[in-house]
């Protein structure tokens, strides 16, 4: 299976551009967070329109699974905390998002939303340890902020380390977790777009402008990670 990575796209559509033409050539698109952003001029409203037909093109040549990040919101839920509703309603046969496990080919991905109080946390724990039942070989989750305790989560300036999702690895041990948020993690000194948690590996591609998006290429059939960082390519034996 090769599994196409990457998160903060923030509406810059030529980079969704890029995405459709390049989905052709994997079998899943994961887009782990920040499809949208809230600070652009275009209305929320539109870039959703918009949006939705971007993942509706992705999914006729990929399974397509989507996290939500903080820039994904759209108000508050049944709970009063802010969800990312719009992707419910983009939910379709293809096209996986927030709050779904789904099994491909002995791989389970379980795809988190970004939290924005106890209720939502919950419900990620609570999906977590559903997941993990009878789990197969290889398990894989979409989460929007990195973990605690590695270099994803430093922006050169400050650590935003999330310490439950760092709790939630060393609890399940999930063999692979794709994050982002931290823009630019693998450019800071000492930073890198991978990390290891135990035997856990922990992704973020990062966010630069170029007419192609930072991004990662697992193949788990070769058993490798490839990043493509606009001005660097490296490859991991996973």
């Amino acid at each position: 299976m090769r599994i196409l990575v990457v998160s903060d796209l923030h509406y810059r559509l030529p980079h969704y551009d890029w995405l459709v033409k390049a989905a052709d050539d994997v079998d899943v698109v994961a887009l782990v967070g920040d499809l949208a952003d809230v600070v652009n001029a275009v209305p929320f409203t539109v870039q959703v329109v918009v949006l939705e037909k971007y993942l509706s093109l992705l999914a006729q040549r990929a399974q397509v699974l989507v996290s939500s990040g903080n820039h994904d919101l759209d108000g508050p839920g049944q709970h009063g905390e802010q969800t990312a509703s719009w992707l419910q309603s983009a939910r379709d046969g293809d096209i996986h998002v927030d709050g779904t496990s789904l099994d491909i080919d002995g791989t389970r991905f379980t795809i988190c939303p970004w939290w924005d109080g106890p209720v939502t946390r919950q419900q990620i724990a609570e999906q977590l340890a559903e997941a993990a039942r009878d789990r197969p070989e290889r398990w894989v989750w979409l989460y929007h902020s990195p973990p605690a305790g590695t270099v994803l989560c430093r922006d050169g300036r400050r650590e935003f380390p999330d310490h439950d999702l760092a709790q939630w690895i060393s609890e399940y041990g999930p063999d692979l977790v794709l994050c982002g948020h931290i823009h630019q993690a693998p450019w800071v000194d000492g930073g890198s777009w991978y990390a290891r948690l135990g035997d856990t590996m922990v992704f973020n591609a990062g966010k630069q402008m170029g007419p192609v998006p930072p991004h990662i290429t697992i193949d788990t059939a070769a058993g490798t990670a490839e990043w493509f960082g606009v001005f660097d390519v490296e490859t991991i034996d996973l």
